[in-house]
């Protein structure tokens, strides 16, 4: 009798698994009908930014399309072109911008982005990437795993990192709940793996979840695109100044950007 009704709870908590996983497919693919596809790119932002004697600063944006900044009104208003913007005001100095992010990237397609990154020796990478990897259902600690060796290539080629951490997912309206309530657990506990995995390799980390997700919830007709799932202009200035304290940071840490030649730099001049 006790083997049947042992049999009965686990048939009924499959069952349960199986329409709850259903439930949530089907969700997903309601999100992605009201976000709907994707009909722009992101602006070109690489370039010079700022004039300033002596060598200039070399910034290397690394991710997904949040890093790439899809959504934003302009080039000036990807968070790159902020964050380089701002720089070479407080630096004094010429800040080399490339950005080298791909939209729809995962963790994993770091290694390939910072092949292209090293070209140009940058001084300081900051890297937003893992939204991806949670739409995907890659597991948290293979994600941060992949992130741990990519920041730890970039540091030990000589350059400071600044990890923007996975953002609150549950914070894009268009998601249906339960799973904006999932994706906000799951991007939360993704943020506080990727800040470990910084910090371990020598980086920084900003959990942009915690400091913007307030924000994004209370004014997401301001702080998203029309997509209605990306940043807007608004939304990566916010971005940007969270940023831009670890940023500076980084450079003083890595002597000013005057420890490396500025070879390469005419091949992201825009």
């Amino acid at each position: 009798m006790r083997s049947r009704a042992a049999g009965r709870t686990a048939a009924a908590v499959t069952a349960s698994l199986v329409a709850a996983a259903g439930v949530l497919t089907a969700e997903a693919l309601e999100a992605r009908r009201r976000i709907g596809r994707r009909t722009s790119a992101a602006p070109y932002a690489d370039g010079r930014y700022g004039r300033g004697p002596g060598t200039s600063i070399r910034l290397a944006v690394l991710g997904d399309s949040g890093a790439a900044g899809l959504g934003a009104d302009s080039p000036a208003d990807t968070m790159g072109a902020i964050l380089a913007t701002a720089l070479a005001e407080v630096s004094g100095r010429t800040v080399t911008l490339s950005n080298h992010a791909v939209i729809g990237a995962q963790t994993k397609d770091l290694d390939a982005q910072i092949d292209r990154a090293l070209w140009t020796r940058p001084h300081v990478a900051v890297i937003m990437v893992g939204a991806n990897d949670i739409t995907h259902l890659v597991p948290r600690t293979l994600s941060a795993r992949r992130l741990r060796a990519a920041i730890r290539r970039l540091r030990d080629n000589g350059t400071e990192v600044v990890m923007a951490t996975c953002p609150d997912l549950g914070t894009i309206k268009p998601v249906p709940q339960p799973l904006r309530a999932i994706m906000r657990r799951r991007s939360r506990l993704l943020a506080a793996a990727q800040a470990d995995a910084a910090i371990t390799e020598g980086g920084r980390a900003v959990l942009l979840g915690s400091r913007l997700g307030p924000e994004f919830d209370e004014r997401p007709e301001v702080m998203f695109a029309s997509d209605r799932f990306h940043p807007s202009t608004e939304g990566y200035a916010a971005a940007a100044q969270a940023l831009l304290p670890d940023v500076i940071a980084a450079w003083r840490l890595g002597g000013e950007g005057e420890l490396l030649p500025d070879v390469r730099a005419a091949d992201v001049t825009g």
